[in-house]
């Protein structure tokens, strides 16, 4: 009896945070509803999507982003070390006393 209880609480949990979102109602790629008789597939804990096809291709897009990102943040350390411009891509200036 606790497992039946256990799986209808999966089902009609709601995320905090959302309220009137039912958890794991549709695909978070295509957004094709989820049937409670078939499997569902996870990603990063609570991402549901109906076939493994469609979890891949989110990992692929996920995986992709993150190397984009890595690109920009080594970019912006060489700029940043370089030391011709500040965090805030201004110019930086500085003050030099002249002994007279």
């Amino acid at each position: 009896m606790a497992a039946s209880l256990s799986c209808a609480f999966f089902f009609d949990a709601e995320p905090l945070g959302e309220p009137g979102m039912p958890a794991l109602d549709a695909c978070a790629l295509c957004g094709k509803r989820l049937r409670r008789d078939c499997d569902i597939f996870m990603y990063r804990g609570d991402t549901p999507f109906c076939t493994e096809e469609c979890r891949d291709e989110q990992m692929q897009l996920d995986a992709v982003c993150a190397r984009q990102a890595a690109r920009a943040a080594t970019r912006r350390q060489q700029v940043y070390s370089s030391g011709t411009e500040s965090p805030r891509g201004h110019r930086e200036t500085r003050k030099v006393s002249v002994a007279s």
